[in-house]
């Protein structure tokens, strides 16, 4: 959940916990189960929280840590579970740690402090990049560089010291002691440096900063204190090579971890597949559970991303004024959300993707987000996705609160929760019927189906069955009583028409 631009309890135009705790009602008859919380602590929100400057605060914009506690303790009261976010690579530039660094003190060796190189030191200390763009490496008027691979704003923390491993564990037991039942670990492979600090060689074995081996001696520390909680944790690994990705699933690392061959995968029943597959066979050597996303709050939203010619995701490719076709868009995220709660595993649900929010255009000087700056003001930014929601079309800023931190398109209120609300046929009411119903499909593996090309379709344990028609003409259904749900309308024959998802009872 990005609390930011979830609702808006004390009309500031910012959203907080006291406009979550309001919405609870809401997220318990979506069905829900769990909420992820992006960065609530206390931050000078130079990343949208990403850079922390204190874990046992809540930033005062969101509330007060009493609040959270509430929240956290309500939640649980109506069967939601809550998962908080750790971003463990880095901190805030205004950390205590990291001021106190600048001012000389030992905090200096709890980061990557450097000379330059070149004459004078006036180069970076190496190549590396940020991964906002341009350089990783900061200089300071003492003449020493300091590592940061987002923000300058974002310094790296060094996890050869102990006080930095020591610290995370007391933070996680800060928050499991206040009831919350998981946490997400952000950029969870990038956290340990080759001390050399070399540079980066394309193809050279192991990176220098990314999936190290000696990280997972981190993550097996961490998990001896989850279990004493109870907890889980959910980490953002990003790597291409399957079995090094299984290897933070082992049974004393990490409990799962988010699935991003799936949400970058392109609308195409192959690929679709492929994706399935290789995920379930990750996952499967460790006994963890699959997860499935088909957006967050990184990326561009499903119905715009589904509506335009390239339907893949990738950070690179994002430029400003990328045709879309929203209708068609909509379709296959309908679609797409048929097949992702029919899979096995846990499902992830961006907040206003129950609504079918397109990404929204954010004029330039009011754009917040760092990756637009970094790159000279040719990404447009994750801005886009995390737009306030709109709650109501009647009311001023469509219900969100007050004058929304980032602004609302004009035809924001038709998203509106409570139009949807009162609509079966909508993208919300799909989302609140998929979810009631999704038990039918059991607990166990799922097994695929014979179909024409272009065609998914797959049985689960429990009896019922998913097909989902990619292809450029209707299909016919298997015979069966009438579906369970459909993403859209049958054709007048019965088929299944393009882009379109059905489940079917046994």
């Amino acid at each position: 959940m990005y609390v930011r631009s979830f609702a808006d309890g004390d009309g500031d135009g910012t959203g907080d916990l006291a406009g979550v705790r309001s919405r609870l009602p809401y997220l318990a008859e979506l069905g829900v189960d769990a909420l992820w919380f992006n960065p609530w602590y206390l931050s000078p929100m130079k990343d949208g929280g990403y850079d922390v400057a204190d874990y046992r605060a809540i930033d005062p914009a969101f509330g007060t840590l009493a609040e959270a506690e509430k929240l956290i303790a309500e939640a649980r009261e109506t069967g939601i579970r809550t998962i908080v976010d750790i971003v463990p690579n880095h901190v805030s530039d205004q950390h205590p740690w990291f001021r106190a660094a600048l001012a000389g003190g030992p905090e200096r060796e709890l980061f990557h402090f450097r000379p330059g190189s070149g004459p004078g030191g006036e180069l970076p200390p190496n190549d590396w990049t940020s991964q906002f763009g341009g350089p990783a490496w900061t200089r300071l008027p003492d003449g020493d560089w300091y590592l940061h691979l987002f923000a300058p704003e974002q310094p790296d923390l060094n996890w050869a010291h102990p006080a930095v491993r020591q610290e995370h564990e007391d933070i996680l037991r800060f928050w499991f002691e206040r009831g919350v039942a998981g946490v997400r670990i952000d950029s969870a492979a990038l956290l340990v440096k080759d001390p050399r600090l070399p540079d980066f060689v394309e193809g050279r074995d192991p990176h220098p900063y990314v999936d190290r081996d000696e990280l997972h001696e981190v993550y097996r520390s961490w998990r001896r204190v989850a279990d004493e909680y109870g907890g889980v944790f959910v980490g953002e690994v990003w790597l291409p090579d399957t079995e090094r990705f299984t290897r933070y699933l082992r049974p004393d690392e990490l409990h799962t971890a988010f699935n991003f061959s799936f949400l970058s995968c392109p609308w195409e029943a192959r690929r679709l597949r492929r994706s399935i597959d290789d995920t379930l066979a990750e996952h499967a050597p460790v006994g963890a559970p699959a997860t499935w996303v088909l957006c967050n709050h990184d990326v561009t939203r499903t119905v715009t991303r589904y509506g335009r010619e390239d339907t893949g995701f990738d950070f690179a490719t994002k430029a400003f004024g990328t045709p879309t076709d929203l209708a068609l868009g909509t379709r296959r995220a309908r679609a797409a959300a048929l097949l992702s709660l029919a899979l096995p595993g846990a499902v992830y649900v961006y907040q206003g993707e129950e609504l079918g929010l397109p990404e929204a255009d954010i004029p330039p000087y009011r754009i917040q987000d760092p990756m637009y700056f970094r790159s000279g003001g040719t990404d447009p930014g994750r801005d886009g996705c995390r737009v306030p929601l709109p709650w109501r079309a009647d009311a001023p800023h469509a219900g969100f609160g007050g004058e929304p931190w980032l602004p609302q398109p004009a035809y924001w209120p038709a998203y509106a929760a409570d139009l949807q609300a009162a609509d079966p046929g909508s993208m919300l009411g799909l989302y609140r019927e998929a979810i009631r119903l999704r038990p039918v499909f059991g607990d166990g593996p799922l097994t695929w189906l014979p179909t024409p090309e272009g065609v998914l379709a797959f049985t689960r344990a429990g009896g019922a069955s998913c097909v989902v028609n990619l292809a450029d003409t209707p299909v016919e259904l298997p015979a069966s009583s009438p579906p369970l749900l459909a993403s859209g309308p049958l054709d007048e024959r019965g088929r299944l028409p393009k882009d379109t998802a059905v489940w079917l009872r046994a």
